[in-house]
């Protein structure tokens, strides 16, 4: 809401929300609510924000932002009215064409003549981002001495896994409202800026460091960018005969094979756009084998490769090749278990269906090097779930479940660390036992340990220092804070003040791929 109409006179009570609106909020959303100086609000972008939760808001500003207090100027009456109002679908939806992208795109001048090396003393690959959800802020943190080194605003709703380039030196913040924003870490600056769409869900970098690529929900459609945020190439996401089109659940770099990885969260599909300047062509055709040329090609390079599929995917994870997805769809209306499938991204077909119950968010699995009972290693996939308290742990070799490791309650996240014995995974999702977080041994597969934050507050999202000698979880609250804990004795070392810490990101752990972390 803009602070200049805030004093403006108020129209009589019970005023259409659309003219209370236009009125005391268009000036920073946008009159389409899209967004400008302030957040776009629409569904999609507010999903994550409750109804109430946004009247408190207009009611009484929003600290250290330009968001006034409405309390005072409009009714209570009206603030309903223009929640509700920017809480109903928009009618004709929004559209966010190539020439929308060009012109939001800003760059800070000089960017590229800034000095090389850090200006602040630290380890920069042991340098935590992290992202504040509660007054949209980003702190970035030493992790030797643990003190916040720098602290700036960021754009609303950030997604919680920003992007860093190959060196570490650049990372890529994505909003839920669709920028991309390209911070230099070593000279504390904003390099550029663009939007790629109206309601985004995340953002991924090549592992060559020269392309980023944008998942929106709205509009249908992935945005490749080079490095610094120009636009290259617009991807409306439709099937091949064009008569239906999809949100996007994710992107993800699989580096090893030169190409982005998109999963769709409406169709039957998962794409592979590769970057690679020898791409083998691509064959849509109807063909009795693809590698017999037996119809018309298309470029390989930043072409769309399609698999088919037997559901659409809401998230998916890599093996350590990168030969396979391994992708999950939320359960149907009265079904109990997700359709879980392994994906060849090289024969282009579901190779195996796994056993994952309830809602497993793959997203946030780790994968570890095991001992059979046998005698025999092999690597095992373990994810989380949004909606059973269990940890499901699959042999990658087989694609078979070892076993099924009950926790405290559903949980969101799960992190490990190469020289750390244990697993942890946070309980977020469960009202009683949210504050507790449970490590699980990676050897014996069973519950080792538990620790206990404070009653009804939630304890979430564990993150490594690059040795792996500290573990850092977040106190998930506007009045939160970091938790140091140390990983050997589990005893809490530190604690700094933050604002609902989203999440937290090591940049070692991030750019080498480390086995305990989200890719």
């Amino acid at each position: 809401m803009a602070h200049a109409q805030a004093v403006a006179s108020t129209p009589a009570a019970g005023a259409p929300a659309h003219r209370l609106y236009a009125q005391h909020c268009a000036a920073c959303h946008g009159a389409e609510r899209l967004g400008g100086m302030g957040p776009a609000l629409m569904p999609e972008s507010l999903e994550r924000l409750k109804r109430k939760d946004a009247i408190e808001v207009i009611t009484h500003g929003r600290a250290a932002t330009q968001m006034p207090a409405f309390g005072d100027t409009l009714s209570s009456a009206d603030i309903d009215a223009v929640t509700a109002w920017i809480y109903s679908p928009q009618e004709p939806r929004p559209h966010w064409a190539e020439t929308d992208i060009r012109a939001s795109r800003t760059e800070t001048s000089g960017w590229a003549k800034w000095p090389a090396k850090p200006a602040w003393k630290a380890d920069p690959l042991n340098l935590f981002v992290v992202v504040e959800g509660g007054d949209h802020h980003v702190s970035l943190l030493d992790g030797d001495r643990f003190k916040v080194i720098h602290r700036f605003a960021s754009r609303f709703a950030l997604h919680g896994g920003p992007k860093f380039s190959p060196d570490g030196r650049y990372v890529y913040f994505g909003s839920r409202d669709g920028w991309i924003t390209k911070y230099d870490l070593y000279n504390l600056k904003v390099v550029a800026e663009v939007r790629a769409g109206i309601n985004m869900r995340n953002v991924a970098v090549s592992g060559d460091g020269r392309y980023v690529m944008a998942a929106n929900y709205l509009p249908h459609s992935v945005v490749l960018f080079d490095s610094s945020l120009n636009l290259l190439k617009l991807y409306p996401v439709r099937t091949l005969d064009g008569k239906q089109s999809s949100r996007v659940s994710a992107v993800y770099d699989a580096s090893p094979r030169q190409s982005f990885v998109v999963a769709l969260k409406d169709l039957p599909e998962l794409w592979e756009i590769s970057y690679d300047p020898k791409a083998e062509p691509i064959y849509n055709g109807y063909v009795h084998d693809y590698r017999m040329g037996e119809s018309l090609p298309e470029p390989g390079t930043f072409g769309v490769r399609r698999t088919p599929l037997s559901a659409p995917l809401d998230d998916f994870f890599f093996d350590q090749d990168y030969r396979y997805a391994i992708g999950s769809a939320r359960p149907r209306t009265g079904e109990t278990q997700a359709d879980s499938q392994v994906i060849s991204l090289d024969a282009r077909r579901a190779i195996a269906h796994i056993d994952l119950p309830g809602m497993p968010h793959l997203g946030s699995g780790i994968t570890w090097s095991w001992q059979r009972p046998d005698g025999s290693q092999t690597t095992v996939l373990a994810s989380p779930n949004l909606k059973d308290g269990v940890i499901s742990v699959i042999d990658m070799q087989t694609w078979k479940t070892v076993t099924q490791i009950p926790t405290l309650g559903p949980g969101f996240f799960m992190r490990s660390h190469e020289s750390s014995r244990y697993a942890w995974v946070d309980a977020m999702m469960h009202p009683a036992s949210k504050n507790k977080l449970m490590l699980i041994d990676k050897v014996t597969l069973k519950p080792a340990h538990t620790l206990e934050g404070e009653p009804g507050k939630t304890l979430t999202h564990i993150e490594f220092t690059r040795d792996g000698k500290y573990a850092l979880a977040s106190l998930w609250e506007m009045d939160g804070a970091l938790i140091v804990y140390d990983a050997r004795t589990l005893k809490e070392v530190k604690r700094l003040p933050m604002s609902k810490p989203v999440g937290k990101y090591n940049v070692y752990n991030k750019i080498t791929k480390s086995e305990g972390t989200s890719h």
